[in-house]
């Protein structure tokens, strides 16, 4: 019998609305764990290249991992994946919760999805079954609304909903799905290959308690989670995620009136520290998590912010803060309620725009085209009425509804100098101009800029921080900013742990280095569930399969090299900040990737991985 899954994954045909259960060999659960790889499997192997992503035949996949619904903090990720329709590449976000859990107790590991519904509908999964439902009563209906009628109808306040809500209905392609209306599956547009399958949601519930093979060592290793962590050293929980924006911004690496910037001269005003102090609530947190980092705050006149739908992490007070120029946390926190009751990505729609903004500043852009919006840095009212229009499609917000990229094609006028993008997908805000690693995962990473696809370079500039990689043989600190093969043999080893993580639906903040979980106990908690006598490098293998399945799902989509550039942008100086004048070096940068291209063993000049490679990672089956 499995330990730690169910041995079980639920197959949807929305076109003739029919259920099955296929029950996988261990071998692939072994093999892929779980996360974006399982999900990556179902792809390559049933979805056709040249798809379109808001078509029936694409396939929609929700993955949790081997290990998600055990006990120990930090293990609520999970992956939904499909070709994204904002990129046209790959597709996966992840996010925490309670959703995931929920799902292995009702008796499934996955979900794979395909086809339309002739109407909407809702799947509602529990105790090992599941039935497709109508949902035409809850279509255009916004998140809150909607995951209350579906507990109501269904009688169960406990039941966990991940849904989209009226802008993934109108296939907006910066839409999310959120869980419990404040966890977010947010980039890569998948909330609107969701809606574009007239899925409105998944609900599930389920009484089943995962058996694991080692349930001392497993009560032990959670244990030592909890009392191994040190909360005054990050702060995670008690100050949120933005408690770096004062920091970054001090460092010159907030990324300030869309990357013009790296300082920000309101950053205090916008960070965590002055959300505790005004307008935080509560700590929110994720099943079975000690950490509580989530936000709840609430807003009164004129904004009336509800704390149901949590409150705004860094990237959000990124997004509409800095990136637009905005200093009211209250303004950020409507924005942040917005995306959420519209379903919508905060990172994509902040530097959406914002992108705008600097478009309207340089002429490209008028009140003719703004609806009479005066679409500046700092404009908080136009801010939030540019991001209703988004959510609703109305006027300018229905052309920044189709990305970047189309934006600024039909923009014109040298609009695409201020996208700042890869593969389409917006840049989230970490400035590669200050760790420039960050840069090289923006470009390398299959879902576009991403930065949650690896670590960042500032971690790993001392021997305090480098002594966490051990286990890797990574035995000398990194300057932040080499782009030499050093930093790029690290930034190799640490993508593929971070997919691990990813993979595995641990949350950054309980492992190294930010929490207490490190390579070894990762191993020894798997055995301990799954009573594999499994490794570090066997682990690690999973990690490195993500990174060449994802980037063959890529190639037969027909990306190259030539997708793996950055914007202009982070090759220009940094107009003002601490770090004012500072860029990458174009050369450098493009040495790295094709070193980067020669350690992960793909043709540097075709970007493809090598069939060598392919049959080393057990990718046989894969074709170049």
């Amino acid at each position: 019998m499995p330990y730690g899954y169910n041995g079980r994954v639920l197959r949807v045909d929305l076109d003739g609305e029919s259920i099955s259960v296929e029950e996988p060999h261990e071998v692939l659960y072994s093999r892929y764990i779980g996360g974006g790889t399982l999900a990556l499997f179902y792809l390559l192997k049933e979805l056709k290249p040249n798809s379109d992503p808001l078509g029936p035949e694409n396939l929609l996949v929700f993955a949790g991992s081997v290990i998600a619904g055990t006990p120990a903090a930090g293990l609520s990720r999970f992956s939904v994946a499909a070709k994204s329709p904002l990129t046209g590449a790959f597709g996966e976000a992840e996010a925490g919760g309670w959703w995931i859990p929920e799902l292995k107790f009702a008796g499934f590991d996955a979900i794979v999805i395909k086809g339309k519904a002739r109407r909407p509908v809702y799947l509602w999964i529990h105790d090992g079954e599941a039935e497709i439902r109508d949902a035409s009563h809850l279509w255009g209906k916004e998140t809150k609304e909607a995951q209350e009628e579906i507990r109501r109808e269904l009688g169960d306040e406990r039941i966990r909903v991940a849904l989209i809500g009226p802008s993934g209905e109108k296939l907006v392609k910066v839409a999310c799905i959120l869980n419990e209306l404040k966890h977010a599956n947010g980039r890569a547009g998948l909330g609107a290959v969701m809606g574009s399958k007239n899925l409105k949601a998944i609900a599930v519930r389920g009484k089943k308690r995962m058996k694991v093979a080692d349930a001392q060592a497993v009560k032990r290793l959670a244990k030592w989670l909890r009392d191994t962590y040190e909360e005054p050293y990050f702060s995670i929980g008690n100050l949120g995620t933005s408690r770096i924006t004062t920091m970054l911004s001090e460092q010159g690496i907030l990324p300030t009136r869309n990357f013009r910037e790296g300082s920000f001269d309101a950053a205090d005003a916008i960070s965590g520290e002055t959300m505790k102090k005004t307008i935080l609530v509560r700590r929110g947190t994720c099943y079975g998590c000690f950490i509580r980092c989530k936000r709840e705050v609430q807003v009164g006149e004129p904004y009336f912010v509800d704390p149901i739908y949590g409150g705004p992490e860094y990237e959000t007070c990124a997004a509409f803060g800095s990136l637009c120029g905005c200093s009211d946390l209250k303004v950020i926190s409507k924005a942040n309620q917005i995306c959420s009751a519209y379903g919508l990505d905060t990172i994509s729609t902040g530097s959406l725009i914002a992108f705008a903004m600097e478009c309207y500043e340089n002429g490209i852009l008028t009140k003719s085209d703004t609806d009479g919006l005066e679409l500046r840095f700092g404009n908080t009212e136009a801010m939030l009425k540019a991001l209703e229009m988004i959510a609703n499609r109305e006027g300018l917000g229905d052309v920044l509804a189709e990305g970047m990229c189309p934006a600024a094609e039909k923009f014109g006028k040298g609009a695409i100098d201020f996208a700042i993008h890869v593969k389409g997908q917006p840049a989230p805000f970490h400035e590669p101009r200050g760790k420039v690693g960050v840069g090289l995962g923006y470009s390398t990473s299959p879902t576009g800029a991403d930065h949650m696809e690896f670590p960042h370079d500032t971690f790993w500039t001392s021997e305090a921080g480098i002594a966490l990689l051990r286990p890797l043989g990574i035995l000398e600190p990194v300057d932040v900013f080499d782009l030499g093969p050093k930093k790029v043999r690290l930034f190799i080893y640490l993508q593929q742990y971070w997919n691990l993580l990813n993979c595995l639906g641990i949350c950054v903040f309980t492992a190294k280095p930010f929490g207490p979980h490190t390579f070894n106990s990762i191993v020894d908690y798997v055995k301990a569930v799954t009573g594999w006598e499994t490794s570090l490098f066997d682990l690690l293998k999973v990690g490195e399969r993500h990174t060449a399945m994802s980037r063959l799902f890529n190639v037969r989509e027909g990306f190259t090299p030539k997708d793996d550039i950055l914007p202009d942008r982070f090759f220009q100086p940094l107009e003002g900040g601490t770090l004012k004048g500072k860029k990458i070096d174009r050369e450098e940068f493009l040495k790295a990737l094709e070193t980067y291209y020669e350690m992960v063993g793909w043709d540097p000049e075709t970007g493809i991985p090598r069939k060598a490679k392919l049959d080393e990672l057990d990718l046989d089956w894969l074709s170049v």
